[in-house]
């Protein structure tokens, strides 16, 4: 293998934890090498909304937030399938800015700090064998020091490390749909509507657009004839919220972006001494509203650590435990409250009551958002 496909670190995927931690491993002068399999710019399924516990982590990355004039979120709406909402005030409060514009700028400031990014490419398989990573890519095959999955919600290595969750007979499938639009809604509120089987986050993102992203139950599409239209008006629109929205809104793009077999089980943080970052390591509820920052929040701990280990001041043992005991230390309580939250919303009966219940008590919601966000990292 010549020197010009061996690297310090080896990232698969290029979302926000594969980007992030590119350009802090790259600005401290190891050789890094990312691969994605979509070309910059791109859209992807995704709320668009980051909590401020992001906002300095970015900026120190060298995002030029501040210049963006980025709507800012204060407020939470909350509705039942029936339409009976709850407003609740954000503690930390939060932003809305598209994957699409902020991917881009990450990808932009990754190779200044001189990250060798493969786009277009499939990583096929990312084993470990006598002390180095070996990458077989549709870019050809290379070898690393250390290596992180950054994938996002799945991948064909999932398939070829076996990994656990994928047999989970237990856990839901949920399909998730994106909208760009235009609509007459508040700016300053990130609103989130339940119904049957599922839920739909709306909220503002930069040049007077919103976000407009739901996840159902799989079988909502099954029983609509795998028709996304129809189980928007079969399903979704029962909520008199969304019938409002969907009445006035203007889509922006011609077909909404979509994926599918999204679960919410349980994931381990390391997969053949390879370290798993974002929703590789394991997925918050969308509707916690906090996915985008903990990806970045993953990218930070394990550069820290990964940075100590390529200057052999700690073994690759010790980098791993840490990893995993650092990630659950930061991740884990917040993932379970995101899944007992998600046994309430999106069923009929227990979404109505959770709002009942809450309505009289600000602040039990208030502490559902607490104990599902982090403090400025």
């Amino acid at each position: 293998m010549s020197s010009e496909r061996s690297y310090d670190l080896a990232i698969a995927g290029g979302g926000l934890a594969g980007l992030s931690l590119s350009i802090l491993l790259a600005s401290k002068g190891w050789r890094v090498v990312l691969f994605e399999k979509e070309s910059y710019p791109f859209h992807k399924v995704c709320g668009e909304y980051i909590s401020m516990e992001s906002w300095d982590f970015l900026v120190s990355s060298g995002v030029p937030l501040a210049d963006w004039n980025l709507p800012r979120m204060h407020e939470l709406y909350l509705t039942s399938p029936e339409g009976k909402g709850i407003n609740a005030p954000l503690p930390l409060g939060g932003f809305g800015i598209s994957r699409y514009k902020l991917d881009a700028c990450l990808a932009d400031l990754a190779r200044k700090a001189g990250v060798d990014i493969f786009e277009n490419t499939i990583v096929h398989e990312l084993k470990f064998e006598q002390g180095r990573h070996l990458i077989e890519t549709t870019a050809g095959s290379f070898t690393s020091t250390t290596a992180t999955a950054c994938y996002g919600k799945k991948s064909n290595l999932d398939v070829k490390w076996k990994r656990s969750f994928l047999t989970n007979s237990i856990s839901k499938n949920y399909v998730g749909v994106k909208y760009h639009v235009t609509a007459s809604l508040p700016e300053g509120q990130i609103a989130l509507h339940n119904f049957s089987g599922g839920y739909c986050g709306i909220s503002k993102i930069e040049n007077d657009r919103y976000c407009l992203c739901y996840l159902s139950e799989s079988k909502n599409l099954k029983n609509n004839g795998q028709s996304i239209q129809d189980m928007e008006r079969n399903v979704l629109l029962q909520n008199p919220e969304l019938r409002k929205i969907w009445e006035q809104m203007t889509v922006l793009y011609d077909a909404p972006v979509t994926i599918a077999k999204i679960n919410f089980s349980k994931k381990t943080q390391i997969e053949d001494h390879t370290l798993c970052l974002g929703d590789a390591a394991g997925m918050i509820t969308p509707l916690c509203g906090n996915g985008m920052s903990m990806a970045l929040h993953s990218a930070k701990i394990a550069s820290e650590l990964i940075d100590l280990f390529l200057h052999k001041k700690i073994t690759r043992v010790v980098m791993e435990t840490s990893y995993v005991k650092n990630w659950r230390r930061e991740f884990a309580a917040r993932l379970q409250m995101g899944r007992f939250i998600q046994s309430f919303f999106g069923n009929t009966f227990w979404s109505s009551f959770l709002i009942a219940v809450m309505k009289p008590f600000p602040v039990l919601i208030r502490t559902m958002i607490r104990k599902t966000h982090g403090e400025k990292f």
